[in-house]
């Protein structure tokens, strides 16, 4: 089942909408624009966000600089609802991956729906890190290890995220203070041996081992196979 979030000023105008894309088998979830309540919705898993740009015009730049920050942080996929005055907004690049004129055909929709969920779902899917049973999820900065969620410390992550990009690179202590923590950073290399500690400790067990200690040297991930 695709989570779609339509985002509307206007309740009466989509209510018909939300209970078709409903009966097509969507499990859809309509709020009134606005930051706070938008991001509230969005720790949510959704597939694809339905924008009723018609109602929203009214705020403007504001609203077009939240659903760029949108694209940016979730790589979700944005259809704008459109009517014919609205239309001429949309030409300017806000990130806009499909749009449907007025009035609005609900089998035109949900397959525009399901073509940019399976387009993203794809792309998404490439940008993830794997190794064996680990997965590096860099859009959400979400760690699994056999399907479970590891909380990781930023420092923890970008630890990782660096080692198992570069999988088989021997990295000194030197490098990876360097690269994690700046250049400006005025404690010594036996941090970089605390944070791998904790790390091993989060996303190793006697199934699991990525991290290699290189004698005298640093760290190297392994190159290991990702499962199927």
């Amino acid at each position: 089942m695709k989570n779609i979030l339509l985002v509307t000023n206007d309740m009466d105008r989509v209510r018909d909408l939300s209970a078709g894309l409903s009966r097509m088998g969507f499990s859809c979830t309509a709020c009134i624009y606005a930051d706070d309540v938008i991001e509230q919705d969005l720790r949510q898993s959704f597939s694809v966000v339905v924008v009723d740009i018609s109602s929203i015009s009214s705020q403007g730049d504001s609203a077009w600089r939240w659903f760029r920050k949108l694209k940016l942080r979730r790589l979700l996929p944005v259809v704008a609802l459109v009517s014919s005055s609205t239309l001429p907004s949309i030409i300017a690049d806000h990130g806009l991956d499909d749009f449907i004129m007025k009035p609005w055909d609900l089998n035109e929709l949900s397959t525009r729906i399901l073509k940019l969920a399976a387009k993203t779902s794809r792309a998404k899917e490439d940008t993830i890190i794997k190794a064996g049973d680990l997965a590096i999820d860099p859009v959400r900065c979400e760690v699994e290890v056999g399907g479970r969620l590891i909380a990781l410390t930023f420092k923890e992550y970008e630890l990782l995220k660096l080692l198992a990009t570069n999988k088989g690179k021997v990295f000194t202590r030197e490098a990876l203070l360097n690269e994690i923590w700046g250049y400006d950073y005025y404690g010594g290399d036996r941090t970089v041996d605390v944070h791998i500690r904790r790390l091993r400790s989060k996303i190793e067990d006697p199934e699991h081992a990525f991290i290699d200690t290189v004698r005298n040297i640093g760290y190297k991930f392994k190159n290991i196979t990702p499962t199927k």
